[in-house]
């Protein structure tokens, strides 16, 4: 049997992708970098994912639902109607999920360590990762990309969400706190 549906298609050989309207850019493009960081900080969330609680778990399978639309989102060139783009309300459940969790976690006495649990690292890898796409699409908007205001809001509030949600993880042991040099 013939199997039609290859993964390979051969036309980024050249060392270009293809937009959602056709147009092909360069792999090192701007936008791409964007695309490529968010498309990395969905695996490192699916990481988390696995070894996080039930809640944090519900959590991060919407976020990750929610980065596919982001990289729909960049990957639709602006103008074109019907387009899947991060909406406010997308924003919006991300910092009511902040207040919420931050609800139940001792405020900060000192700066903590990506560090704890396995749940609690993955999400600070993936916190991470997040500052850095925020970063990329950033720059992409420097360099004369139209990007729209709750995409670059919907990276911004991740990066705090799943600092949060790192947080809850260590909540049974407490958060790993950094002890300066001077007090070691």
């Amino acid at each position: 049997m013939v199997r039609l549906n290859r993964i390979y298609t051969r036309t980024g050989d050249d060392g270009t992708t293809g937009l959602v309207d056709g147009s092909r850019r360069s792999k090192a493009d701007p936008l791409l970098n964007v695309v490529g960081s968010v498309d990395e900080l969905n695996a490192a969330i699916g990481l988390a994912r696995l070894h996080a609680g039930a809640a944090t778990a519900a959590d991060l399978g919407r976020i990750q639902n929610d980065l596919f639309d982001l990289g729909a989102d960049l990957a639709t060139p602006a103008g074109i109607d019907g387009a899947l783009r991060i909406v406010p309300a997308q924003v919006s459940w991300i910092e009511q999920r902040i207040d919420a969790a931050n609800e139940t976690l001792a405020p900060l006495t000192s700066f903590i360590l990506p560090a704890g649990t396995p749940a609690a690292t993955a999400l600070h890898m993936a916190r991470t990762i997040a500052r850095r796409a925020e970063r990329d699409a950033v720059a992409a908007a420097h360099a004369g990309e139209a990007l729209a205001a709750p995409a670059l809001q919907y990276l911004n509030r991740l990066s705090d969400l799943l600092f949060v949600l790192s947080r809850v993880e260590n909540a049974a042991d407490g958060d790993v706190l950094w002890v300066p040099g001077a007090n070691r």
